[in-house]
């Protein structure tokens, strides 16, 4: 019997559909990927839904950044 692996194609794109209605209404070009990051991070399996961690997952070789950036997301 084989396993069938999953098809994370659709969810992908779900995401980017949600994320999408989400940046239309920021205002401001800026703050799109601001917004996506700090929505990703919140879905992120870690215990603290804090910037700090979040940033540490989502650009480890850039934290300090990413931290500034999901700081500044609105």
């Amino acid at each position: 019997m084989s396993r069938r692996q999953p098809d994370f194609s659709r969810q992908t794109d779900r995401l980017q559909a949600y994320l999408d209605g989400l940046t239309r209404v920021a205002g401001h070009p800026d703050r799109v990927v601001p917004i996506e990051n700090y929505t990703k991070g919140l879905m992120l399996p870690i215990e603290r839904k804090s910037v700090e961690p979040m940033a540490a997952r989502l650009a480890p070789g850039n934290v300090r950044q990413m931290h500034q950036s999901l700081h500044r997301r609105g």
